[in-house]
């Protein structure tokens, strides 16, 4: 079991992973802009940093797999600036 640390210095613990979510869409199809306020929370991310494990469950993710999860998964912290989401990976749906 590697010990993964993301750019912050931040370590996930167990079955946990920091996810930097993807931008939200500012544009529909048809070209209409979206203002802030109605703009939807993204499902899709990529790993930053992925916890150890449990010991008799390893972990099936990896830095670098953009990944599809809930709308209301995780919790928000601030990395560096930036906003990310910390979350357990059974609450990603999948790997794209």
């Amino acid at each position: 079991m590697a010990k993964t640390t993301s750019k912050g210095g931040i370590t996930p613990l167990a079955d946990r992973v920091i996810v930097q979510p993807a931008v939200a869409e500012e544009k529909t199809a048809g070209g209409i802009i979206i203002p802030d306020t109605a703009k939807e929370k993204p499902q899709r991310g990529k790993i930053i940093a992925v916890g150890p494990g449990k010991p008799d469950e390893p972990m099936t993710v990896k830095v670098g797999d953009t990944v599809l999860y809930g709308k209301y998964a995780g919790t928000e912290i601030e990395v560096e600036g930036k906003d990310v989401l910390i979350m357990r990976e059974s609450d990603i749906f999948a790997i794209v």
